[in-house]
């Protein structure tokens, strides 16, 4: 009886956070409510308060169905050594991305939400802060790749790992805000993986 009551209650969790994405995927972020939210799941305000103190809870638990997975995805792909040599490590790495929003509308939905519905403001702001120390894990975790890249000698040029890891996740960073942008493929969708492998190849000697 517990754990079936424990089930049902993972279950309404669930349900809340996909009506939520899909709340805040029509609305933005700032024009939802947890009332909207709790209609869109067919439940009431107290189940989504049972589960989550506020919107801010809420959003968390949705971005962290897509960051989460991709952090666990770099720790596999660039912190272990493989057949691979580490720039084609990190080649992979971010092209599993990339390949992941094509196939995975979840997650495009739930970057859309995090780059183009959200402000950052208010309650929000310690989600901005929270981003970007994830932006720093990432970019740590890159920087360990160019590291074993330096030391099998090859790199084509003097800058540092750490230089070469900031600079990797920034251009990064700004393909997926324009891949995410970009609704019609018309412009980056259809050449991100190759963008990819440009980055990278011009680091190669």
């Amino acid at each position: 009886m517990v754990r079936k009551t424990k089930e049902n209650a993972e279950l309404t969790r669930q349900r809340i956070i996909d009506a939520a994405r899909t709340v805040f995927l029509a609305r933005g972020v700032s024009r939802s409510t947890l009332e909207h939210i709790a209609s869109q799941a067919e439940v009431t305000r107290g189940a989504v308060y049972w589960h989550f103190k506020n919107k801010t809870e809420l959003f968390h638990a949705i971005r962290d169905k897509v960051v989460l997975p991709l952090i666990d995805r770099m720790d596999d792909t660039l912190t272990l050594e493989g057949s691979e040599d580490p720039l084609t490590q990190i080649e992979n790495s971010l092209c599993d991305t990339i390949n992941e929003l094509n196939e995975n509308i979840e997650m495009r939905q739930i970057y859309e939400i995090m780059m183009i519905k959200c402000e950052y403001v208010d309650e929000f702001a310690t989600v901005l802060q929270q981003i970007l120390n994830n932006c720093a894990n990432i970019t740590e975790k890159i920087q360990l790749a160019y590291e074993r890249a330096q030391t099998q000698n090859l790199l084509a040029n003097a800058y540092t790992p750490h230089a070469l890891a900031l600079d990797t996740h920034l251009f990064f960073s700004g393909l997926l805000h324009m891949w995410v942008k970009d609704f019609d493929g018309s412009r980056f969708r259809f050449q991100a993986t190759d963008l990819i492998k440009s980055h990278i190849n011009l680091r190669r000697k």
